[in-house]
């Protein structure tokens, strides 16, 4: 009888259910987008309930479309969205606010504040990160003092804090009811609470950003089982098995398991990750340092990442705010109607600017408009904003890593786009290389599921099934590269210094 993993993958705009074969392809999938929450300028929230009530039913969807039944599931596994933020009640299972999402800037005062004199490099050693509003610490800080009575029940031992991957699993295995309250090493990796060299959750750092240490999950490897789902859930006793950050579990789906290996997911976000081995590569140009995967009681392998903020979410961003294209499908028609982009360079900086610059004041600018600039024009100048910030997030990572990269696996939705995938190719100078599964976060948590539980042996076989879709070779003449690039970076600096 055939078995298989089913992957949960909660991500910042839907959340999906796949069910993959041994094979690692996909065999039937569920999905399900819950709503953007925006009450004010910079501010972005999901309804936690919302989120798990769409994870019961996608789950549902994607067993009934394979016929399917708990019965004939090896295991589950979960990716999420990393930073993102939810506190709630242990008693009630209720969420005392809404989870604060990844791309919220509110709490920039007290990140300022904690940055003080130092700056942003306060906690970078310990942590591997700069400080930030994308991290999870300051988002736990504001809704317990800005929540009724949200820090005496914290202080109390009443309240619990995950990110999603914690919500998930917490609600999966009982809820109230016994849920198991932990998380993995990369999503813990996320919050400024983690220490980087003793994977444990560090009081120094829970104290500089007032959050009880009471409030935090247990932090385990990536793949282990961690308790088995509820007997209220369509899965209930298949073990939960496997969670990775969806970033790191991309990484894990594209197979890049050895130090030098490195993938490009393109998403709401962008995010390039490189995997350095067992060693923890402190960067100097901007880039993170993170977990990349642990498997069970095996040492951690640690990545150098580099997080846009803003790329597949620009194009939304045309659909529903300017009304440029009706569907994210139209968009590469629309910039294949013209050669280039006309002079027009766009530098999405909604939430500022991640990696490599870090400046939160920073904002959106189009720029180098004349009446010659069509709406195709910005159209194609929305994608080479994506190939062009990934450009500069790869030379931050060959500078950190001393080498460069022969070629950059890719994934993600944008990667269907052929004509930024060329692009891409031609601004970096190198084969850019879609996998035949594109779908590689949500592979990833199966991966980790299915090697916790035995459906595959170990890494060597799951290496084995990677196989490659279609590369794309460069084909601009280096002058034209780097005049293009020289603007980029100009259009980069007339972002800065928007916010006081």
């Amino acid at each position: 009888m055939s078995r298989y993993v089913v992957a949960l993958d909660q991500g910042t705009t839907s959340t999906r259910a796949i069910v993959f074969d041994h094979a690692g392809s996909i065999v039937s999938s569920g999905q399900l987008e819950h709503q953007q929450i925006m009450p004010q300028a910079g501010w972005v929230e999901h309804d936690p309930m919302e989120i798990w009530s769409n994870a019961r039913e996608v789950i549902g969807q994607a067993l009934s479309r394979a016929q399917l039944t708990r019965h004939d599931i090896e295991a589950l596994g979960i990716t999420n969205q990393r930073e993102t933020a939810i506190l709630w009640d242990r008693r009630t299972g209720e969420p005392v606010y809404n989870a604060i999402v990844w791309q919220d800037t509110r709490t920039q005062d007290l990140i300022d504040s904690l940055a003080g004199d130092v700056g942003t490099q306060r906690f970078q050693h310990k942590t591997g990160l700069p400080l930030a509003t994308y991290f999870s610490a300051s988002k736990i800080a504001w809704i317990l003092d800005n929540v009724d009575n949200a820090r005496e029940l914290a202080d109390q031992g009443h309240l619990a804090f995950g990110t999603p991957d914690t919500w998930m699993l917490w609600n999966l295995t009982g809820g109230i009811d016994g849920g198991v309250h932990a998380t993995d090493v990369t999503n813990a990796s996320r919050t400024l609470l983690m220490d980087l060299e003793t994977l444990n959750w560090d009081a120094e750092l829970c104290e500089a950003f007032g959050v009880p240490m009471s409030v935090l999950p247990e932090i385990r490897s990536s793949s282990e089982v961690y308790g088995t789902v509820a007997s209220s859930g369509l899965l209930r006793e298949v073990p939960v098995a496997g969670i990775l950050g969806d970033q790191q579990a991309a990484t894990f789906g594209q197979a890049a398991f050895s130090a030098g290996e490195s993938k490009n997911t393109y998403g709401t976000g962008n995010f390039l990750i490189v995997n350095t081995g067992e060693k923890i590569v402190r960067s100097r140009n901007g880039l993170l340092t993170t977990p990349a995967y642990q498997l069970g009681d095996a040492p951690p392998v640690f990545a150098l990442e580099g997080s846009i903020a803003v790329t597949g979410s620009l194009i939304q961003w045309l659909r529903d705010n300017l009304g440029i294209i009706s569907d994210a499908s139209e968009i590469e028609a629309l910039a294949t109607s013209v050669p280039d982009n006309g002079g027009a360079y766009f530098v999405p900086a909604f939430s500022g600017l991640f990696a490599p610059y870090w400046r939160s004041d920073a904002r959106g600018a189009l720029v180098g408009l004349t009446r010659f600039v069509t709406k195709a024009h910005i159209a194609r100048a929305a994608l080479e904003a994506t190939a062009f910030q990934t450009r500069e997030v790869l030379d931050a990572v060959n500078a950190d890593f001393g080498g460069s990269l022969s070629e950059l696996k890719v994934d993600g939705g944008m990667t269907k786009n052929n004509l930024l995938m060329q692009f891409q190719a031609d601004i970096l100078g190198i084969p850019v290389v879609r996998p035949a599964i594109a779908e590689t976060t949500a592979l990833g948590a199966a991966y980790a599921a299915g090697l916790a539980v035995g459906f595959w042996k170990d890494l060597d076989e799951l290496r084995a099934k990677w196989q490659e879709d279609a590369r794309f070779l460069p084909e601009m003449k280096e002058p034209e590269r780097e005049k293009l690039l020289t603007t980029w970076k100009k259009a980069v600096t007339k972002t800065f210094d928007w916010v006081d």
